[in-house]
Order: C-alpha cells, then sequence, then structure tokens
C-alpha cells in the first residue's frame, strides 16, 4: 500500500511538472529580438537617466528628479517635468527665441555638471523643429537662466553635440561643418576661419570638421576634444578628396541616385587628417605641425592639466609604429616624443593618457607591451636617456621619461573609470577575476596594490562621482538580468537601487552551459557556449547550429545574462537546435599573442578552432554529426562563408549576413592592420578571398546584405555571387534594400524570420 501511494504521489508531481511545463509561454521573434513588437517587455527592466551631481546620485524619472544621499539613501525631489515646462512655456528666457519652444516630454537626457550649482542642462528644439538648443535651467530659481542656439547655415541638424562644462560653450558639427555656440542667438563657424575660403572648400563633402576620423578605429570616436578649463577646442579636419567614392546607390528616388560614399579599400588612397585647436578668447586656429598627413593616422588626442600641451598618438601606415607625442599648444610646434612602441605585427593605441588630477607631472598612458593591456605610469619632470628595450609581446619601445608599471599580469585593463585623488587611486576596469568577466579595481598609484569595487562576479558598466568616493555600478551576471547599486569605494559599503525582475519568468528558457575546449594550437583553453533544445532529451538526436563571429574586438561568450546568449539562439533552441558559439583565437580579451596569431592571414587559425569546437559537438551523442549548420553576421559572415567553403563536407547548411568575400575590397585601417596592403601580403589576400573557393561549394548557402551596405559594400557579396556562377554552384541570396550593414527595426525582425525558415527548410 506505502509503494502504491508513493507511485501515485510520484506521478501526481510528474503530472504537476508537465502541466506547469505546459503553462509557460513559448518565445516568438517579436518577443527576442530588437524592433520586435514585444522585445521591450522581454528585456530586463532598467533605470535611464542616473548619474552623479558632484556626489549626490540624481534618479529620474518621466516626471520628476530625485536626488539620492549616497551616504543614507535618503532621497528628496529637486524638481518635476512640470516645473521645467512652467518655465519653458511661460517664463521669462534669456532672449526671445525665433519660434516657441517645445515642452520636455521626459528628463532623462539632462545633466547636471556643477556640483555647487542648482543648474540641470538639456537640450530643446523650437516646436516647428528647425532650431535647436542649449538651455541652463536653475532648479531652484525655477527658471531658465541660459539659452544656447545651435546655429546651423547650410541646413543641415546639429549633430555630435560636445559640451563643455568648464567654459559652458557648445561645439557641434551640421553636415561636414563644424560649429561652436555662445549664450545668445548665435553660433561661430569654425571651419571658414581655417580655411580663409567662406566654406568654400567644403562645398564637395570632401573636408569633413569636428567628426571621429580613420573610420572610428584606435578607439576614436568623436572629433572634439574641449581643454581641460575650456579655452581650447582641438578637432579633426579630414580631408577625403583623394579618396575613391563608392559608388553606393539610393533606389527611393524614381530614377535611383548615385549616392557616393567615400571608401578607402586595402593597398589604396586613403584620406589625409589634421588637428586644429581653435582658441575660444580670440578665435584665432593653428594646426599641429605634425607634418605630412600621407598614410598616417592621429590617434587618442589629449590635453595638459595647464592647457599649455596636446598630446597625440601617432601611427604610421603599417600600423607598427607608434608615437606619443607632445604638442605647444599656441605655436602648434611639435614640442617631443615623449614614448615610442613597435611590433612586427602592429601596435593599437586604444586609450588617451590621462593626467593623474593631484599631480600635473604624471599621467597613465596604456599598452600592451608586455602581451596584456596594462597601466604605466609617466613622470614627466624625470627625463631619461632614451633605449631602445624588447617588448615581452615582441618589438620594441622607448621611453624618454621616467615609467612605472603599475598593473601587471596575465590579465587585461579594459579602461579606467575615474580617480579617487583623496586615497591617491585609480579605478579602473579588468579581467583579473576571468575573461569573461568585467569588474572593477582600485589600484593605488603608490605601491601597485589592488583591490575590488562592489560585486566580485559578472559584466560591470560604473559611473564615478565627481571625488570618486562613490559608484553607480550597473552589472548582470549569467544569474541577475540587471542590478543598480551605490557603492562607497572606500568601504565597498553598497546600497541596492534598482534590480530588474526576470523578463523570461513566464517562458520556457532554454539551459545554458559554458565551458571551455582546447584550441587548435594544442594549449590554449577556448570558452563555449552551448544552448541545448527545451525539454531536452539526451536520447534524441539533435541538429546543431554554430554561430560564429571570430573577428577581432569582439567576445560572443561573457558573464553577463545568459552568457551572453542572443535572442535568436534562445529562439532556435526552443525550436529544437543545439545552438554552439566558440570564441577561437583572434577574438578579444585575451592579451595580444591570443588575437594576433590570424596576422596576414584571417580566417586559417579562427576556422581551425572552428572546427575544434565542431569536434567536440559530433563528440556529443545527443548532436547529430550529418546536421551542422552555421551562421554569422560581418567577420562572421566571412566565417560562415569561409567555414562551408573550406569544409563543405562538415556544414550542411550556412546562412552569411554581411560578409567579407574578398579583403582588397575592405577598408584601410581595419584590413591592413591585419592583413598588411594587397600589394606587400599578396598570397595572404589569395587565401582569404572566398572568390578563390566558390567551386567548394555543396551544401545550402544563404548570403544576405543591406543593399547600401557601407561597411562591407555590396560588391563583396556581388562578386562572390558571380564567381559562383561562373564555377557552377548555386548559393542563395537575399537583400534588404535601403538597409546598411545591420538590420534595423521591424526589418530586423523579418531577418531573423528569414534565417529560422533557412534553417528549417534544409538543416532536417
Amino acid at each position: 500500500m506505502k509503494k502504491r501511494t508513493n507511485l501515485l504521489l510520484l506521478l501526481f508531481t510528474l503530472s504537476a511538472m508537465v502541466m506547469m511545463a505546459q503553462e509557460k509561454k513559448s518565445f516568438t521573434l517579436d518577443d527576442l529580438i530588437p524592433g520586435g513588437s514585444n522585445y521591450y517587455n522581454c528585456s530586463p527592466k532598467n533605470l535611464y537617466g542616473v548619474q552623479w551631481w558632484g556626489d549626490v546620485c540624481i534618479k529620474p524619472d518621466m516626471e520628476e528628479v530625485k536626488a539620492i544621499n549616497p551616504k543614507n539613501g535618503k532621497e528628496n525631489t529637486l524638481f518635476t517635468l512640470k516645473e521645467i515646462n512652467d518655465a519653458i512655456e511661460h517664463g521669462e528666457l534669456p532672449y526671445k527665441p525665433i519660434q516657441p519652444l517645445k515642452p520636455l516630454h521626459h528628463l532623462m537626457d539632462a545633466s547636471y555638471p556643477w556640483a555647487d550649482q542648482n543648474v540641470m542642462v538639456c537640450q530643446l528644439s523650437s516646436n516647428d523643429g528647425q532650431n535647436q538648443y542649449i538651455a541652463y535651467y536653475d532648479f531652484a530659481q525655477k527658471k531658465i537662466i541660459r539659452l544656447f542656439r545651435l546655429q546651423c547655415n547650410n541646413g543641415q541638424s546639429p549633430a555630435n553635440i560636445d559640451f563643455c562644462p568648464a567654459s559652458g560653450y557648445v561645439a557641434y558639427t551640421a553636415g561636414n561643418d563644424l560649429f561652436v555656440a555662445h549664450e545668445g542667438d548665435y553660433s561661430t563657424m569654425v571651419n571658414p576661419v581655417l580655411m580663409g575660403s567662406n566654406g568654400k572648400e567644403n562645398t564637395e563633402k570632401s573636408i569633413v570638421y569636428g567628426q571621429a576620423v580613420h573610420r572610428n578605429e584606435f578607439g576614436i570616436m568623436k572629433g572634439t576634444f574641449w581643454s581641460p578649463k575650456g579655452n581650447y577646442l582641438a578637432f579633426y579636419r579630414m580631408d577625403q578628396s583623394m579618396v575613391t567614392d563608392y559608388p553606393q546607390v539610393d533606389i527611393s528616388t524614381r530614377i535611383a541616385t548615385l549616392v557616393p560614399d567615400k571608401y578607402p579599400m586595402a593597398g589604396m588612397t586613403s584620406h589625409k587628417v589634421t588637428v586644429g585647436i581653435y582658441n575660444i578668447r580670440n578665435g584665432q586656429i593653428v594646426y599641429l605641425k605634425a607634418g605630412d598627413p600621407t598614410d598616417r593616422y592621429f590617434t587618442n588626442i589629449s590635453w595638459s592639466p595647464d592647457e599649455t600641451k596636446i598630446y597625440m598618438i601617432e601611427l604610421n601606415r603599417d600600423q607598427n609604429h607608434a608615437q606619443l607625442v607632445r604638442y605647444d599648444t599656441t605655436t602648434g610646434d611639435k614640442e617631443e616624443v615623449v614614448y615610442e612602441e613597435t611590433h612586427p605585427k602592429y601596435v593599437e593605441p586604444m586609450h588617451p593618457l590621462t593626467f593623474l588630477p593631484w599631480d600635473s607631472s604624471k599621467f597613465i598612458y596604456q599598452s600592451q607591451r608586455d602581451g596584456y593591456n596594462h597601466l604605466y605610469l609617466f613622470d614627466t619632470r624625470r627625463k631619461m636617456y632614451p633605449e631602445t628595450r624588447s617588448a615581452a609581446a615582441g618589438g620594441t619601445y622607448r621611453q624618454f621619461v621616467k615609467v612605472q608599471q603599475l598593473t601587471q599580469g596575465n590579465w587585461l585593463v579594459q579602461d579606467i573609470v575615474g580617480f579617487n585623488a583623496k586615497k591617491k587611486e585609480i579605478l579602473i576596469r579588468s579581467t583579473e577575476i576571468s575573461p569573461l568577466q568585467s569588474n572593477i579595481y582600485a589600484v593605488n598609484v603608490n605601491n601597485g596594490k589592488r583591490r575590488t569595487i562592489g560585486n566580485s562576479e559578472g559584466i560591470h558598466q560604473v559611473q564615478l562621482s565627481e571625488t570618486g568616493s562613490y559608484l553607480i555600478d550597473r552589472y548582470t551576471t549569467p544569474q541577475v538580468p540587471r542590478n543598480i547599486d551605490l557603492v562607497a569605494t572606500a568601504t565597498n559599503k553598497t546600497r541596492n537601487l534598482f534590480s530588474a525582475d526576470n523578463p523570461w519568468e513566464d517562458y520556457q528558457v532554454p539551459e545554458v552551459e559554458v565551458g571551455t575546449i582546447q584550441a587548435a594550437d594544442g594549449k590554449t583553453d577556448l570558452y563555449y557556449r552551448m544552448i541545448k533544445p527545451v525539454n531536452f532529451d539526451p536520447n534524441k538526436k539533435y541538429p546543431a547550429v554554430v554561430y560564429v563571429y571570430g573577428g577581432p574586438h569582439a567576445q560572443m561568450i561573457n558573464a553577463s545574462y545568459h552568457y551572453g546568449a542572443r535572442g535568436w539562439d534562445v529562439y532556435m533552441a526552443q525550436e529544437g537546435y543545439v545552438m554552439f558559439t566558440v570564441d577561437n583565437r583572434g577574438s578579444e580579451n585575451r592579451g595580444i599573442e591570443f588575437e594576433n596569431c590570424t596576422f596576414r592571414q584571417l580566417g586559417v587559425e579562427e576556422m581551425k578552432d572552428q572546427i575544434k569546437g565542431v569536434e567536440f559537438l559530433k563528440s556529443l551523442p545527443y548532436v547529430d554529426s550529418n546536421r551542422i549548420g552555421v551562421h554569422g553576421w560581418s567577420f562572421g559572415g566571412f566565417m560562415t562563408t569561409n567555414l562551408m567553403l573550406t569544409y563543405p563536407d562538415v556544414f550542411k547548411v550556412g546562412v552569411a549576413g554581411g560578409p567579407v568575400i574578398d579583403w582588397k575590397y575592405y577598408e584601410v585601417m581595419y584590413g591592413e592592420r591585419y592583413m598588411d596592403t594587397p600589394q606587400t601580403n599578396p598570397e595572404g589576400y589569395k587565401g582569404s578571398n572566398l572568390n578563390e573557393k566558390a567551386g567548394n561549394l555543396k551544401g545550402r548557402l544563404q548570403i544576405i546584405y543591406g543593399g547600401n551596405d557601407p561597411t562591407c559594400v555590396p560588391q563583396h557579396t556581388l562578386s562572390f555571387i558571380r564567381a559562383c556562377i561562373d564555377r557552377g554552384t548555386h548559393p542563395d541570396l537575399f537583400v534588404y534594400p535601403g538597409q546598411g550593414h545591420n538590420m534595423v527595426g521591424k526589418d530586423r525582425v523579418h531577418l531573423h524570420e528569414h534565417i529560422t525558415r533557412y534553417f528549417k527548410d534544409n538543416l532536417k
């Protein structure tokens, strides 16, 4: 009787579990793909606009702004949306705008630059949308106290807005021109003064001012750089007149219109960049006397604290020789080389130097010269005889001032968060705990000792308060969708601001597994992520899809929520596929040797590692080795196509998005860093040219690209289709007219519907 009761209890429990599983919802692509109608509801919720006002935490919402005392967590309301809109619509303004100002809809985009002033800075627009303004709102007086109109005389809208808290001036671009806004109803157009030609030089859009250059490589994300006190503005000027036009086409016009894009391909003539300095006080401009800019890269611009010097890292076109150079601000004269570094493959400076806030004679420089990106303390007062020394990672370096290495180890510094001047500490994000994690450390400048700050798991993005006493710590772990804490940097005392609920609580979520396999070199561990089908049965045979990227500056597997699993991967696991990803050698966060082993032969070592992943998949009893597919985008599109052609008997189906097909069609900076030029590395370019392998195609391969892709230009895909026709093979082709390198909005959902259908139709 007891056994029967236990059996009935077991059956009841199993039945209940089945019913609970049946009650869980299944995902749709609209749930999981950006642009989907339910994507917002299936994403972890967030607090937007949280920031510092000195050492006070600002927490805005749709209707009001609250200030939080990080010591005790007490909140008080600073002002409301209604109050500022009353000031905009009915209050006394510094001057009467051309058109009435439009009220704000939320308070998420404001800033609070001055700890000693009750002032919020925000952007406003006129009711007709034709004029943009920067406004200072004094929330103690409840009035707009200053107003800047971002005036444009070329019919373009303001972009790249760069506000300088030290001076209160605003730099911005409109079209390819650069402006500086003063308080009031006018702005100064910078570049006519520079050119002395009233803008005529810029009529053909060949000259670009104040925008990112060198196609956003070397960590360049902007084109204007305010000096510490706001008296000077350094800016990029890029001359593209010598660069070949790539013939992009706009098909939305009655007769398709040619819209040329300046695109310097590997081995071809590149643009020329110079750096100007605009003096706010007298309107004068000087250019840095860096010499002929032909075939050179000017990167990582930074200022000395007293504004008398400007520093820049300069690279040759081969990108194997970097120099940190100091210039005089007032004359533009080159003063001296402070540091230089060479490498037989490439040097890749990604960070500007950073001066210590308590000692203007010392700055932090970041270098990979010992194999991993680390911090080096430069003392500008202590000159030394420059000896050429061998770098641990290969190559050489020369330093002209005393240098002390502050961090070291087989891990890397990802970036500098800021400083705590009182404790003489630098706060950094690093991979010291694990290559899969990004954690916060405080580094003592005097002795190099480190201590962790905040949670020691997951991926962290932080904002440091003005004094460095507190952090706003946003992090995620494999189990935590999103958490936002206030952390005291001295004591590590933590106060929670926000914890997101699990947005997938009501859904059937597949199991995500992370582990390591050995690379093809026989010594390196590679991280993989595997997502098993929902209701996984180890006795069944499942088809598998390898999702691949594989290129530099990307990491597919990390310790974020669900280990960084993509929405489409989760959806496909729900549909009965084993989804597999491995970060091969060549990807990021593992040091320079791990990355640069692919030099001059992109795709070779990466594919060897991906095949090791496939061998691991085939060793699993529940994976059907006759039904393995592969998918990737951009560099991953290159890898997908290459894998299908190089290992035609391994992969049954592939979908390659926005692929590089022939590296000589790719842009100069990225392409030449990893491949050299077609002239100096003809064998490497030939070996990675997928048109040469077009006749190898056996399985079903779909190529997808955006009709106006400015990154992997359409020539890649079209040349491959031509090569396949010539060799009698039959890939499939799908185009998103008018889209760029990545599909956006509803097209992104449609894209993943299309990819899914292709695998369902062919990976049977």
